[in-house]
């Protein structure tokens, strides 16, 4: 198993070093209200669009692979993915107006419907199934990142069908975003704002691209929904959500490369850098929540961070990338 880590870390380092090009493209249709394609134009190709994607169920609901250092070969529904297959196929939809493609995409928006679970003030969540030891999590969690994939798609459910249903369980996901993970819900609410958590743990975790695309679901939401309160709540939700960016944005920043998250926990390494592909992620999420915002803190941190992609940060941040795998047990 050990070789098997540490021959699957070599790998995905091997891809990120020699693919210098950018994660994804980003859509020009960014503020209209009716959403047409997602921010980025994710391909519906899975060997392009997700890695973890390794089958399909008979409804066509896309299927992951557990991470490395989960030691179970089964396939399991992985809500994030799922969400990101979906909006793969509305942009294959928009772009060719081919049905098929988006009679999948309401399959898919189905199942959301269908997996909903509701915490006792009404909202609207969901969980994933797969452990993540890092954090020490091996019961079902949610994730802001989940909730955000969730009401991008339902939004895009209702208004190419009309269907209510696929607006009112939206309308109840924003709820959960306002308490903190030790409150049920899929925020860590802290010294410098709200910071939306992609893995809801006993503890912060406080994973950066996480947070990052957590925001564009907010958006969605304020952009297709005209109507106070929910309008209103969905925007105060994401004009936190980027105060706190801006706040905890030094933080991540090590002056050559850029911290993966701000995990506290006992067992965790003080520093986690992320990988290369992460710093390019991370890089193109600010450049985008740049362009919904102007807020110039985001153009200097995602104009700074791409100046960091070069051979001497890369080999020196993963020395200290392989110092926290060591510690983690991850290699």
């Amino acid at each position: 198993m050990k070789l098997k880590k540490i021959l699957f870390m070599l790998q995905k380092a091997y891809r990120d070093i020699f693919n210098s090009s950018s994660p994804y493209l980003i859509s020009k249709d960014l503020h209209s209200k009716t959403l047409g394609e997602y921010y980025f134009l994710f391909e519906d190709n899975p060997a392009k669009l997700n890695r973890l994607i390794q089958g399909f169920d008979k409804k066509g609901i896309p299927l992951n692979k557990s991470y490395i250092d989960v030691n179970n070969d089964e396939l399991n529904y992985y809500p994030i993915s799922i969400g990101q297959y979906a909006l793969a196929l509305f942009n294959k939809y928009i772009l060719t107006k081919d049905e098929k493609k988006l009679k999948q995409f309401i399959v898919i928006a189905d199942w959301f419907l269908d997996n909903v679970k509701y915490d006792k003030n009404n909202f609207a969540y969901w969980v994933s199934d797969v452990p993540k030891p890092e954090y020490k999590v091996f019961d079902p969690w949610k994730s802001a990142f989940v909730q955000s994939r969730a009401i991008s798609v339902l939004l895009r459910a209702w208004q190419v069908t009309n269907n209510n249903k696929y607006f009112d369980v939206a309308s109840k996901s924003l709820g959960i975003f306002n308490l903190d993970v030790k409150e049920g819900g899929v925020s860590a609410i802290t010294e410098k704002g709200k910071f939306y958590e992609e893995y809801v743990a006993s503890e912060h975790t406080m994973v950066l691209d996480g947070h990052l695309f957590s925001l564009l679901g907010l958006y969605d939401f304020y952009r297709a929904v005209e109507s106070p309160p929910l309008s209103i709540q969905a925007k105060k939700l994401f004009d936190e959500g980027i105060e706190s960016l801006i706040n905890w944005l030094p933080e991540y920043d090590m002056g050559y490369w850029l911290r993966f998250n701000m995990c506290k926990m006992d067992h965790y390494p003080k520093i986690d850098p992320c990988t290369i592909g992460y710093l390019r992620l991370v890089s193109l999420q600010l450049r985008l929540l740049y362009l919904l915002t102007q807020n110039e803190t985001l153009k200097k941190y995602y104009s700074k961070f791409e100046k960091y992609d070069k051979p001497y940060n890369i080999l020196k941040s993963y020395i200290v990338k392989f110092k926290a795998l060591r510690q983690l047990g991850r290699i």
